[in-house]
């Protein structure tokens, strides 16, 4: 029986209520092809704070990098609001993909047929809609330096420094290009060359990978035209490939198009084996507890982890159907609700879709 170690960062909030819903799909994964998934927690985020005064310890980078793979709930709680910056929840974010060198961000955002009628756009308009964008994540100008707050001319001035090495884009274009090899080869490179001389060189090199898969159609596309093109016509884009700040707005923006951010999923990847994944919604404290939030995008993280990770593309199937079932079925968490369906919680909505998966 293959064994796969995994780090289990629940985080804060409604964290644990998603990952063990995620777990238990991942069990029955492991009972329907005999395979072994060995689940090691750790802390991080508010919960690691309060424990250890630190929302990313030692003891969690050693954890996660000692496993398979990482999944992660979510981190944050407005308890934890007026701590410094440099403690604060969402730190520990910024922190494991830095350590962990997870450099490429992969975010589907698909419209599912059973639920075209949430989106807040026409359903002409999103229908069919499957787009992969794929975000640089750890340069950029949320990592770039120098980088502070200071005075000048007699007054506070801020700054921040947007830069990438040519050796940073090459290595996230890489990766898209092969993501789209396995989707229907088309890529949308994202940038602002028009202005930013770093969107430039992005250009330059991405253009110049691009040499390298023939078979993948390469377009070009400035962030501000990008961002009312996704409203515009979302079914015009297969891959989307871009950088950290404008793949954190633009992946957000997409997320939207299927109407709730507890359907979306999320994988980080690295240059070597280990890779994270996350659902893309926050930890919604306020709800903790109450056993009504969605649990499909922790579910179909813990998917994408057996497709990327593993590379256990039959069982990332299973789960992907078992989840599309439970919709076609009728099936909706209070997120999602719609006239006619069956409102259940969170748990149920994992014992339901785990049933799909022994059953199929």
């Amino acid at each position: 029986m293959t064994t796969y170690n995994i780090a289990l960062l629940a985080g804060d909030g409604t964290g644990k209520e998603v990952t063990d819903e995620a777990v238990k799909i991942l069990k029955a994964i492991g009972e329907k092809y005999s395979i072994d998934f060995n689940f090691e927690p750790a802390l991080i985020g508010g919960c690691a704070y309060d424990e250890f005064k630190t929302p990313l310890p030692d003891i969690t980078l050693d954890i996660a990098k000692k496993s398979d793979a990482v999944l992660l709930g979510a981190v944050g709680d407005w308890k934890y609001d007026k701590l410094p910056p440099e403690v604060r929840p969402e730190r520990a974010l910024l922190g494991i993909r830095k350590e962990l060198n997870l450099f490429a961000n992969l975010r589907p955002a698909i419209v599912y047929p059973e639920l075209t009628s949430l989106s807040p756009l026409k359903s002409n308009i999103v229908s069919g809609t499957n787009i992969m964008i794929i975000r640089e994540l750890t340069g950029d100008v949320y990592f770039g330096t120098p980088k502070g707050i200071e005075i000048k001319n007699n007054e506070k001035f801020g700054f921040n420094n947007m830069c990438y090495f040519e050796s940073e884009i090459k290595r996230i274009a890489h990766t898209a290009f092969k993501v789209a090899m396995q989707r229907n080869k088309k890529l949308c490179s994202v940038d602002k060359a028009n202005v930013l001389d770093v969107s430039r060189l992005w250009r330059e090199t991405v253009t110049l990978v691009s040499k390298e898969y023939p078979q993948v159609e390469l377009s070009h596309m400035y962030v501000d035209n990008a961002a009312m093109q996704i409203i515009r016509n979302p079914k015009q884009f297969d891959v989307i490939l871009t950088g950290n700040i404008f793949g954190d707005i633009l992946s957000d923006e997409a997320s939207m198009l299927s109407g709730s951010l507890g359907l979306l999923p999320s994988a980080s990847l690295s240059d070597k084996k280990l890779a994270m994944y996350e659902p893309i919604h926050g930890s919604a404290p306020d709800l903790k507890g109450l056993d009504i939030v969605n649990p499909i995008a922790t579910i179909l993280s813990a998917a994408m982890m057996l497709k990327y990770s593993f590379s256990l593309d039959k069982q990332y199937e299973t789960i992907v159907h078992a989840v599309r079932k439970t919709l076609k079925d009728g099936y909706r968490t209070q997120d999602i609700k719609q006239d006619g369906m069956q409102i259940i919680g969170c748990k149920k909505m994992g014992d339901i879709i785990k049933d799909n998966i022994l059953k199929d």
